[in-house]
């Protein structure tokens, strides 16, 4: 389309006075390339003339390149030529403006008798015109300043190019309405359109959407032009801004700011006054359900938590907890649902967005949901519970907090350590005061010169009159084995939990004490070396 214009251009005779000046000689050099280049595409055909045609836009718009330079740099010797040059511009832009608007009205009339696979292609090309039509517009902008920096203004078709633009800017607001309306109103078909009237409406809205975007684009170009004239287009950027939400640097221009405000304070009062009687019914309505539910959840939580306690049930202490907060989370969620549907809220997508966000969560957090499930295990199967000593996941101490995700250990020297519910869930977990009771394993020896019935004796003197030592079940102390350097005997007197550690060091203490006294070594690991000495035989 810029190409058939552009030939409007060519047909009148371009021809500039001879000059020394380098940049009126690359002018002459434009305008001399323009004429052949204008001949060759009125013999050539297809894909060769569309070459030598885009060569001719490259052309003129270098040429309007000179022309500017040579304006910037004017002198005196020019100003003829550059006139002559810019009068030139001005009836060119003019005549394919009238071309353009004519070859529009003809394409907007097609346009209508057109099938709506034919309106595509239609309106990809009116797209186009339209396009074209407004860079025309700002061209012949351009070429009136270069008239008045010639000293040679126009004033009248100035004010008429102004008068254009405004009549312009309304159009394509008006325009921008009324394709918006459209489009809403055949995406609202969409949803509720049958599977075979959605073919033909999916192809309407797809024809009303790029209506909308162009009206956008042009809008915009429009503005940008209608602000170099100091037009006033406050209210067309918040047009803009409402249509795209896309914050721009004008934004920040107060008029524009103070319009948006003053808009949505009107549309919100008009709104309230008429909604504000049903909207502060359902706000009650809401606050009350609310309200129910949150006595309800304190309620179910103390039945959950009296049912959970019972000591028929040997539920832990987390677990306890667990059903607990999740039995009252539940019945507020629940309420919270209906609070929600009450004032209007469709509750489907929102339960279809928890179950796609599960979907997605249930991906991202794999490991996370490996701890989920490692830790419901636990719970379930109860190997441990808070302040128990345990060895498990590779550490050892008292457990001091337990989650869904992670178990908190803190050894016996006070390090905190928290190891994920799937590391202790896939290795051994050993409870070391799971039983009130424990038996303390020892053993000890005597050398093979002692005394095995006195060292029997000894032994269980001393696990006998220890106080933490367990009558009920009975200790053990038997000679277990005969060792390389010593004669080893194993005592294995019974305890509380609680005591296991102060009777493993009082007897092993007392062991070492009393066998001092009663004269029985306690061996420990030697080696004898005997040397035999060797005579040399005598030479």
């Amino acid at each position: 389309m810029r190409i058939i214009v552009l030939l409007l251009l060519l047909v009148s005779n371009l021809a500039v006075a001879q000059t020394t000046s380098p940049q009126i000689d690359k002018l002459n050099q434009l305008d001399k390339e323009i004429s052949v280049l204008y001949g060759e595409s009125k013999t050539m055909l297809g894909s060769t003339r569309d070459v030598v045609r885009l060569q001719l836009l490259k052309k003129n718009d270098a040429l309007r390149d000179v022309i500017q330079a040579l304006i910037e740099q004017r002198s005196d010797d020019d100003h003829d030529i550059l006139l002559k040059q810019v009068n030139q511009q001005v009836k060119f832009i003019a005549d394919a403006s009238t071309y353009l608007l004519n070859k529009i009205a003809t394409t907007e009339t097609t346009l209508e008798k057109e099938t709506n696979e034919g309106k595509l292609l239609a309106q990809k090309t009116l797209d186009e015109s339209r396009r074209f039509s407004m860079l025309l517009l700002a061209e012949q902008w351009t070429n009136y300043q270069w008239l008045k920096l010639l000293n040679q203004p126009s004033p009248a078709s100035e004010q008429a190019l102004i008068n254009d633009v405004e009549h312009r800017l309304e159009f394509m607001s008006a325009s921008l309405i009324f394709d918006s309306q459209q489009e809403a109103l055949l995406n609202n078909q969409l949803e509720s359109a049958t599977e075979g009237e959605k073919s033909t409406i999916q192809l309407e809205h797809i024809l009303t959407q790029r209506k909308v975007n162009n009206d956008i684009s042009t809008l915009q170009f429009l503005v940008t032009l209608a602000d170099k004239m100091t037009l006033d287009t406050t209210q067309y950027k918040q047009q803009i801004f409402e249509a795209t939400g896309t914050l721009t640097d004008e934004l920040l221009n107060v008029d524009l700011i103070l319009s948006i405000i003053s808009s949505w304070g009107e549309g919100s009062g008009q709104w309230l006054a008429d909604n504000a009687p049903e909207l502060l019914f359902k706000v009650l309505i809401f606050i009350a359900i609310i309200l129910t539910f949150r006595w309800l959840k304190k309620i179910t939580r103390k039945i959950v938590k009296r049912a959970v306690s019972s000591p028929n049930l040997q539920l832990s202490r987390l677990i306890q907890d667990f059903f607990t907060s999740m039995s009252g989370n539940i019945v507020f969620a629940i309420g919270l649902l209906i609070a929600l549907s009450q004032v209007g809220f469709d509750l489907t997508p929102i339960l279809t967005g928890f179950g796609v966000a599960g979907l997605v969560i249930g991906f991202a957090l794999q490991d996370t949901l490996s701890n989920f499930a490692s830790g419901m295990m636990l719970l379930i199967y109860r190997p441990f519970d808070e302040g128990d000593f345990v060895e498990a996941g590779g550490v050892s101490g008292k457990v001091a907090h337990m989650s869904l995700v992670n178990t908190t250990i803190k050894t016996f020297d006070n390090q905190v350590i928290i190891v994920p519910n799937s590391k202790i869930w896939g290795d051994i977990i050993k409870n070391v005061t799971h039983e009130s009771v424990r038996r303390v394993d020892m053993v000890f020896g005597i050398g093979y010169s002692d005394d095995i019935v006195l060292a029997e004796t000894v032994l269980a003197d001393i696990v006998q009159s220890h106080a933490a030592v367990l009558k009920d079940p009975e200790a053990v102390i038997k000679l277990h084995t005969l060792n390389t350097s010593s004669v080893d005997f194993i005592v294995r007197p019974w305890v509380k939990t609680e005591d296991y550690w102060g009777v493993y060091w009082d007897i092993t203490r007392e062991v070492k004490i009393r066998f001092d006294k009663e004269g029985l070594s306690i061996p420990f690991p030697q080696q004898d070396v005997h040397l035999h000495m060797v005579e040399k035989p005598a030479k």
